[in-house]
């Protein structure tokens, strides 16, 4: 009898001591968080669209491995917030004048979001040396009229690369017939593409077994593509004071050398750091201008401009992607 009592009295102090528990665990956790058991984050898949064109050409959405494909990329970029914001907010300054460029050289306006997977709209170099918006190598800079110097990269001027790449790329379509192969040759080199094909004796980037950045390569372009064209789809919200403004410039043409360009800067009454940003093919602090050539240099209307001037006037279709307000 007393050995039952013993066990009995273990019993309800253990049970004691585990309700007194969970109360204890319930109240610490409902004084940080009041949901518990509630996980805030929601992982939703991107939406895929019914039918798509890439330059005003098909992408065979039907096929599963198009589809699938499309699909990572959606993932990725929809879900790497900071990059693809920071892409969205330069877009405004950018695509103006790629836009205005793509038109006059007769290359579909959809090569814009090349430029976008090709260098997210910023001038950067690649372990490859390729560099600027359109990541040119060096020497295909130069086949293209590019100049790569000491002093001056034409690679990370906005407009005379622009023009460059549309170069290339009409060439690129010339040899492969399609603006989707232009631009896979676009990423791959035409020899490389040229193998593939002489190789695999298929004509559609679609179909064809690539090198895995290549593979992956026009399948990000959509992806952009998607998500610029169908922000509010995709979860993007932002306002006009939240985008990055086009700088209102005037161009002074330079025939001659400059010795210093911190105190050109300063005979034009802006700082230095304004004539280099909004000069990016500027590599040193002086300019030399060989006889017979000439540059021309931006300059700001408005030195250091305040940002709430910068979008009281303008009309740009990228500067209210999927606002609310």
């Amino acid at each position: 009898m007393r050995k039952n009592l013993i066990i009995i009295a273990v019993c309800v102090m253990t049970a004691l001591l585990a309700v007194s528990g969970c109360w204890a665990i319930t109240k610490g956790r409902s004084e940080a968080d009041p949901t518990p058991n509630q996980y805030a984050n929601t992982i939703t898949s991107p939406p895929l669209p019914q039918s798509l064109t890439f330059a005003g050409e098909e992408v065979p959405l039907d096929v599963y491995w198009v589809r699938e494909a499309l699909d990572r990329e959606l993932i990725v970029n929809c879900y790497q917030h900071s990059k693809t914001l920071r892409i969205l907010k330069l877009s405004a300054r950018v695509f103006p004048t790629i836009e205005k460029i793509l038109k006059e050289e007769g290359v579909p306006d959809d090569f814009k979001y090349l430029c976008v997977a090709e260098s997210g709209l910023e001038n950067v170099t690649s372990p490859a040396s390729a560099g600027g918006y359109w990541q040119f190598i060096p020497s295909t800079a130069k086949v293209f009229g590019l100049e790569v110097s000491n002093d001056v990269d034409e690679r990370c001027n906005l407009e005379k690369s622009t023009r460059a790449a549309c170069k290339y790329l009409k060439k690129m379509k010339n040899q492969f017939g399609s603006w989707t192969m232009a631009a896979a040759g676009y990423n791959r080199g035409d020899g490389g593409l040229q193998a593939a094909v002489d190789d695999q004796q298929v004509h559609e980037y679609w179909d064809m077994w690539l090198n895995n950045e290549t593979s992956r390569y026009i399948y990000r372009i959509l992806s952009f593509k998607l998500i610029f064209e169908n922000p509010q789809e995709y979860g993007v919200k932002l306002c006009p004071a939240q985008m990055y403004h086009p700088i209102e410039t005037k161009t002074v043409k330079v025939t001659t050398s400059i010795p210093s360009l911190p105190r050109f800067a300063e005979q034009h009454n802006v700082t230095y750091r304004e004539l280099r940003n909004l000069n990016p093919w500027i590599r040193n602090n002086k300019l030399t201008v060989a006889a017979g050539k000439s540059y021309e240099i931006e300059i700001p209307k408005h030195p250091k401009s305040n940002y709430r001037d910068l979008f009281k006037h303008c009309d740009n279709p990228y500067l209210n992607l999927g606002a609310t307000e």
